[in-house]
């Protein structure tokens, strides 16, 4: 998407009082929640005009481009918005695992079995 429809887009995103929104990725092929994590305009418009996933990093407190320490990137391949207009589901194709502690997926972890929290 070329940086005027990308950022007209972001723009008419409803974003919380400290300017993000929640985003969901999916892995495009199997329908397998990868991860949630967060964006702000800048990241979106950045994801849509890029078609690499962009975040917010809260821990960071910066943008955060997913793969660039680890390789792990994540190609979007289509991005839907909520009926609120306040979260997104980026549908991609993951490259490498999703998750930080070396999972496929950051929900690896079933609550009813023991460690599961």
């Amino acid at each position: 998407m070329d940086a005027f429809r990308a950022k007209d887009a972001a723009g008419r995103l409803n974003y919380r009082k400290d300017g993000l929104l929640t985003v969901v990725a999916q892995d495009v092929l199997t329908g397998e929640v990868l991860m949630v994590a967060y964006a702000n305009r800048e990241a979106v418009e950045k994801t849509l005009t890029t078609g690499l996933m962009h975040y917010w990093s809260t821990s960071r407190n910066r943008l955060w481009l997913k793969g660039e320490t680890s390789g792990n990137y994540q190609l979007v391949r289509e991005v839907f918005v909520d009926c609120d207009g306040d979260a997104l589901l980026a549908k991609v194709q993951q490259i490498g695992v999703a998750c930080h502690l070396g999972r496929k997926s950051c929900f690896h972890r079933n609550i009813r079995e023991a460690g599961g929290v």
